[in-house]
Formats: structure tokens, C-alpha cells, sequence
């Protein structure tokens, strides 16, 4: 028997013993939110953290209590003024696209519920599942298709690649590993694919090999009639054909493979088709560059990323898969503890059937809360918006006789470099690298660079609602300046 009579143990919480105070601490956290974007143009992309900065984060584990607003005050000293700049109008290094304040908003509230979106019977999988209906309309996919948000694209691609494998494989993959299958599975796409694509080959236990890197065209798209030669090649080896990755957007350029075309392809040789559409395939919503990536609706699935061209903070991404079935057959496992219940909150399907994790976080929520509030439309027009900037930056640096494009610009994602006459191709390459560097360092833009057929470039992609083609122009400027002094200081060194 236990004494009730006894002392009671002393019990804690992690709640705040002053609310009052927890409040006005989070009402200037907000506030001062709200300044960090209105002024994000005041400040530099990026800048260096001092060695002061670095040490701090290398304090030992903290072991007794701080006040909040004493932690909140570290925040704002040594995190909030060294981001990674993605938030910022001149930040084109990578598509990370460029958050918004209603998404930060959603994230805050989606913490605050806490809801594990697992599964089960309570509003935020009705969300994310909404969401993923969305996404599915967005496109262009049936309504009997299945998804699932995950955490960015690379994991969605692997999703896809997945259900793929497990389809294709001719034995059943998950209860006797991929050394039961008959014949070696091979998958293809361009030589531009995203590098997922290889740790999804090597995650699934097919290897590297498994994945042909097919030649691209001129246009940096995947040759389609290399493409009928490797297949014919591979079955006639002993191989099996499983799957074509279409690209909706190289990371290199932004190419669009003809997805119309490998859509045909796959069902003439009975492939799985799966487009990586992290770049791209929000296109399908933007009304004067839709056609770009037709094809898409007609793919067995798809990988988006809500945290790009929908400008949701960071994570959030989507797989679709057409068959929803082949989907849930390739993730669910039900224990006992996971099983339905006639009423309640376990009496609805779990979402954790539908991908690796178990546990899940509530990341529909900012995404939902801010195509809500601004209309889909309008994220369709501010594609189009950045497309329209991109070939406004590729007419400078033709217009320019220093600079040059190194690959045609499809959708927003511009090639080019700074050329001085008689340097050798290791120079240019130095000297376009040294470029990109200072204009980090000087906080102006942050740009990435890249190999295009064997030329090194800088490359501008944008995807930030926030760029304006003053930003561009004054890129031009910066880049055309710079160059000119780093020529003059290796003449005179």
C-alpha cells in the first residue's frame, strides 16, 4: 500500500513560474522578428563570425538554471546576426528559398500545439494531409494519389525512389532483402541529377552502379536517344530497367528534361517514372511558365519542396505517389501499439504508414497558414516574377563585353563569368572564384559557382521573393568592379 499521508516528493515542471514575465519576453521576441525582415536589406547576406562568436559556442553543457531573457539575449548577440543570409533579396547561392513571416509564425504555433503528426485522431494530420491534397492539385496529379511531407526534397526523392524499387523489384523487397531479386535493378536520369539520387541507391542497397548517369543535349537536358541505348544495353546484359528519374530542374542550370517525352518512355518500357521536381516543379502553378513542365502530371511520382518556390522556413518537403496502395505497402508496419481503434484518437489511418519516420513534426502547418493567407496565385505570379529577373540578369551579362553565360538559362538559374582576355582556364577559374568570395565577405550578394561542360561559372539562382531587378543590376556592377581590381592586383603582384 502506498501512504498517501506522507510528504509528497517535490515535483517540477518545465512551465514558467512567471508567466507574466514568459510573456513579455515573447512579445519582444516577436517584435524584434518582425524588424529582422522589414530591415533584412540594411544588413549584410553573410558575414563572418568574429573568433569571440565561434568561442561561445564551444561553452560547456549547461548544468544549472538562466534566466530567459538572459538566453534570449545570447540569441540576439552570437545567432541571429550570423544566418546563413537565405532570408536576404541577394542571396542566389542555392534554391533554399526565402521563408516569410507567416510561415515563422505557423512554426511558432505548430510548437506551441506540440502535436505529433504521426498519426491519429486530431487536426494537424487533417492538415497535413490537406496540404498534401494541395500539393497533389498543384501538379496536376489524381486525387487518388498519395503523399507524404517529409523533411526537403532529398528525403522525398528517396521516398519516391523507394516505392519504386519495391515495385519494380519482382520479389517482395522488404521481407527478403534486395539479394532475393532475380535480376540487378537499374535506375536512369541525366548526368545532371541531384546527388540524393546516388545516397538513395546506396540507402535502398542497390550501389551507385545502379543508378546510369545518361548524357545530356545541348540544352543540358537528358539525351533521349542515349537514353533507349542504355536501356536496350542493360536488358540485353541481363539487367532490369526499374526507373526514370526526369529532372524538373537541374541544380547546375535548371534544366528541364522533356518530361512529356520520358513519361512516353517509361510506358513503352514498362519503368517507373519519377520526376525530382525540388527546382521545378512548382512551375506547374505559375501562369506564364506552366508549359515548361508538362509531363509531370502523367509521373508514377513526384519530389517537391514547399521550403523553395513556396517560401516555407526550412524543413518541408512532399512525395506523391500515384499509386497510393504500392505507397503504403512500402513503409506501413502496424505493432500493437499502432493499431486502429473503433473511436478515439487512435481511429484514423497513420501517417507514419507512409514514410521512415514515426514520429513527425507538425511542418504542414506554416505552409497551409501561408498559402491561406496569400492565394496560390499569387506564389504562381512570383514564379514567374523570378523567371522574368533571371533573363533580365541573362540580358546584362550578354549586353556586357566582360562577362559571358556559360549555359542557357531555362527558368532562374543564370551562368556566367567574368572573362579577361589571354588568361588560361585555371586563372579564370581563380579569379571567378576570388569574385565570388569577396562579395560574401563584403555582406553584397552570396552566390555559389559551378562546372558547366567543363567551364567554371558563378551561378545566380533566384528564388527569393524579395529579389528586385535593382538587386541585379547592382550585381553587375559589383561583379564588373571587382574583377577589374582583382586583374589590376595580379598585374601588379
Amino acid at each position: 500500500m502506498v501512504d498517501v499521508t506522507a510528504a509528497s516528493p517535490i515535483e517540477e515542471t518545465l512551465d514558467p513560474t512567471n508567466w507574466s514575465e514568459v510573456e513579455d519576453i515573447a512579445h519582444k521576441i516577436v517584435d524584434d522578428g518582425v524588424r529582422y525582415l522589414r530591415d533584412v536589406r540594411d544588413r549584410p547576406v553573410w558575414r563572418e563570425m568574429p573568433a569571440e562568436v565561434r568561442v561561445f559556442f564551444t561553452s560547456p553543457l549547461p548544468r544549472s538554471p538562466a534566466r530567459l531573457a538572459d538566453v534570449y539575449r545570447e540569441v540576439t548577440e552570437n545567432v541571429m546576426p550570423y544566418p546563413m543570409g537565405n532570408v536576404h533579396p541577394r542571396f542566389w547561392a542555392w534554391y533554399m528559398g526565402a521563408s516569410n513571416f507567416t510561415g515563422a509564425l505557423g512554426d511558432f504555433l505548430a510548437a506551441i500545439q506540440g502535436s505529433n503528426v504521426g498519426g491519429g485522431n486530431h487536426a494537424a494530420p487533417m492538415v497535413d494531409q490537406q496540404l498534401v491534397a494541395w500539393c497533389k492539385e498543384m501538379v496536376r496529379f489524381p486525387v487518388s494519389a498519395s503523399g507524404t511531407l517529409v523533411a526537403g526534397g532529398s528525403m522525398a526523392n528517396i521516398i519516391g525512389l523507394n516505392v519504386a524499387r519495391n515495385v519494380k523489384a519482382g520479389v517482395d523487397v522488404r521481407e527478403h532483402g534486395v539479394a532475393a531479386m532475380a535480376k540487378p535493378l537499374r535506375f536512369y536520369g541525366s548526368d545532371q541529377i541531384h546527388s540524393c539520387h546516388r545516397k538513395g541507391m546506396e540507402v535502398l542497397g542497390l550501389g551507385n552502379r545502379a543508378l546510369r548517369r545518361i548524357p545530356t543535349d545541348s540544352a543540358l537536358r537528358i539525351d533521349l536517344t542515349a537514353l533507349r541505348a542504355a536501356i536496350a544495353e542493360d536488358r540485353a546484359a541481363g539487367l532490369q530497367p526499374a526507373c526514370l528519374i526526369g529532372t524538373a530542374g537541374t541544380v547546375n542550370t535548371g534544366a528541364i528534361d522533356d518530361l512529356q517525352a520520358l513519361a512516353s518512355l517509361a510506358e513503352q518500357e514498362n519503368l517507373w517514372f519519377h520526376v525530382d521536381g525540388c527546382i521545378g516543379a512548382l512551375v506547374a502553378i505559375a501562369p506564364s511558365n506552366s508549359y515548361r513542365v508538362a509531363g509531370i502530371e502523367r509521373a508514377d511520382s513526384v519530389a517537391l519542396d514547399p521550403h523553395k518556390w513556396l517560401h516555407s522556413p526550412i524543413e518541408a518537403g512532399c512525395a506523391l505517389i500515384r499509386d497510393a496502395t504500392a505507397h503504403r505497402n512500402t513503409f506501413a508496419v502496424t505493432p500493437e501499439y499502432l493499431e486502429m481503434t473503433p473511436r478515439g484518437l487512435a481511429s484514423t489511418n497513420w501517417l507514419s504508414d507512409y514514410s521512415l519516420q514515426t514520429s513527425r513534426g507538425f511542418r504542414a502547418l506554416k505552409v497551409w497558414m501561408a498559402i491561406k493567407e496569400h492565394g496560390i496565385e499569387k506564389f504562381g505570379r512570383l514564379i514567374d516574377q523570378n523567371i522574368e529577373q533571371a533573363h533580365y540578369l541573362s540580358a546584362l551579362v550578354e549586353a556586357e563585353p566582360l562577362l559571358e553565360l556559360v549555359a542557357p538559362t531555362n527558368i532562374s538559374i543564370v551562368c556566367f563569368r567574368y572573362r579577361a582576355e589571354g588568361m588560361s582556364a585555371g586563372d579564370l577559374k581563380a579569379l571567378n572564384m576570388e569574385i565570388m568570395l569577396r562579395l560574401q565577405e563584403e555582406g553584397t550578394a552570396v552566390l555559389s559557382d559551378t562546372t558547366v561542360n567543363g567551364a567554371h561559372c558563378l551561378r545566380v539562382a533566384i528564388d527569393n521573393h524579395r529579389t528586385r531587378r535593382s538587386d541585379l543590376t547592382l550585381l553587375v556592377r559589383e561583379i564588373i568592379g571587382l574583377g577589374d581590381t582583382i586583374v589590376k592586383e595580379s598585374m601588379a603582384g
